[in-house]
């Protein structure tokens, strides 16, 4: 490498002890070769200081990605810093932004430069999650690999888990605009690390809580976590996040049958799938939970002439279909209940008339002492809070139906049902997790 002054220097590069680190089994492109764009991620945040921020993306799928809840290929932002030591040699070493603020040279401390949202944009683009989202709601059993947990970035013990869950036909690009917006805030980058649940949307909203909680379990037995974590939920992904801080006892149980689980003659696999869906704990892990335009009492729109065929194109995966051949003639009589003849789906699990959904509501959010927050949505057409006409709503959800007795905070923002993506709904997020102790 030629040297500024003239000669030649001999470049290194400092050795981590980190395997994941090793720089071979990346490519590497400097993120200012980058221009960013699009409905998920419209602001680019940068970091000025020291350094060559770079877009690391890993050359092959990590055979262990399951295991370690982490991406299947990696995408993440690096910073390269070179020290000379004023004898020809220079040595490149990289530092990771979302985890080094400063870097010392000579005993001065510099910033550390950094690029927040490039190594995001590239995986949403190289990635392309949205691709999944209707066949995901559609025929969720062809994608139930795709039911888990996942890290944005290295596991810190030290810091606090933010666990977002989207909601119905979507994906985790949905929380891009928020993901973008809290890393660029030091605080934030200080104090949290950002996963993801994301879970086939066709699926029965308790049984993706079932999914999470083994997932949950797993988690805890991979990485166990020093802080509990915050939990946040969007839309049908609040009803899931909200399944979390419940202990549900028999009552929905009792809701759906006449008989306890073991009196019913059903298969194993059958009673553990419903047991693990209507009998459940609070999670302990869990220490904060924020609601972003969530229908705890069912939305309108699911039991209308639209949810209804909506919910006729839902294929139930082959164990979900079984177990409602296996129960049809003993599920309790409810003439309030939408009067189906097999489980429900998510659709079905999203009614006011769902037997499940009217179960919950009579389970104090409190009861579990988990301090909870709701954001939501408003289109700003004037209404009701109550279920008088017209509705106060975010078009999708109407406000009797996200609103809960005992949150710490409520914020209504001025926003259609993606409510997540607004900037007012993001600052409010932002407030709450500075805040919380």
């Amino acid at each position: 490498m030629p040297a500024p002054g003239g000669g030649e220097f001999q470049v290194s590069h400092r050795r981590d002890p980190r395997p994941e680190w090793d720089p071979a089994l990346y490519e590497f492109t400097t993120a200012d070769q980058f221009d960013v764009g699009g409905s998920y991620v419209s602001e680019r945040f940068v970091k000025d200081g020291i350094g060559a921020p770079l877009v690391a993306v890993g050359k092959n799928q990590r055979e262990t990605y399951r295991a370690d809840f982490g991406m299947s290929r990696v995408y993440y932002g690096i910073t390269a810093v070179g020290r000379f030591d004023g004898a020809g040699r220079c040595e490149i070493a990289f530092a990771d932004p979302l985890a080094t603020e400063s870097v010392s040279f000579n005993g001065r401390t510099e910033l550390l430069a950094a690029d927040f949202t490039v190594p995001l944009a590239v995986m949403l683009d190289r990635e392309n999650p949205e691709k999944l989202e209707l066949s995901r709601l559609l025929r969720p059993g062809k994608y139930e690999e795709t039911a888990r947990i996942s890290r944005l970035q290295p596991f810190d013990p030290d810091k606090t888990v933010v666990l977002c869950v989207h909601g119905l036909m979507d994906s985790p690009a949905t929380w891009a605009p928020l993901i973008n917006t809290l890393r660029a805030d030091p605080e934030i980058r200080r104090r949290y690390q950002f996963w993801f649940y994301s879970y086939p949307s066709g699926y029965p909203y308790p049984h993706s809580a079932a999914i999470l909680r083994h997932q949950l379990d797993a988690v805890q037995a991979r990485f166990p976590m020093k802080k509990k974590m915050v939990v946040i939920g969007h839309s049908m992904g609040g009803l899931v996040s909200r399944l979390l801080i419940t202990d549900s006892g028999d009552r929905v149980w009792d809701s759906l049958f006449d008989q306890p689980p073991e009196a019913i003659r059903m298969s194993e696999e059958t009673r553990d799938l419903l047991t693990d869906a209507t009998i459940f704990k609070r999670r302990p892990e869990v220490g904060r939970v924020i609601f972003i335009a969530s229908p705890h009492r069912g939305s309108d729109l699911a039991t209308n002439w639209v949810g209804r065929i909506g919910s006729s194109l839902v294929r139930a995966p082959e164990k979900l279909a079984q177990a409602s051949v296996e129960i049809g003639g003993v599920l309790s009589h409810d003439p309030r209940s939408l009067g189906l003849r097999r489980l429900p789906n998510s659709v079905d699990t999203l009614s006011p008339k769902n037997r499940f959904v009217r179960a919950i509501d009579t389970i104090p959010v409190t009861d579990a002492g988990v301090p909870f927050h709701s954001i939501i949505g408003d289109r700003g057409k004037g209404g009701n809070p109550d279920q008088t006409k017209p509705l106060s709503s975010d078009g999708v959800v109407p406000y009797w139906s996200s609103h809960l007795d005992g949150a710490q905070s409520e914020l209504v923002v001025p926003s259609g049902h993606g409510a997540h993506q607004h900037p007012a709904a993001i600052a409010e997020v932002r407030r709450i997790l500075v805040e919380a102790r």
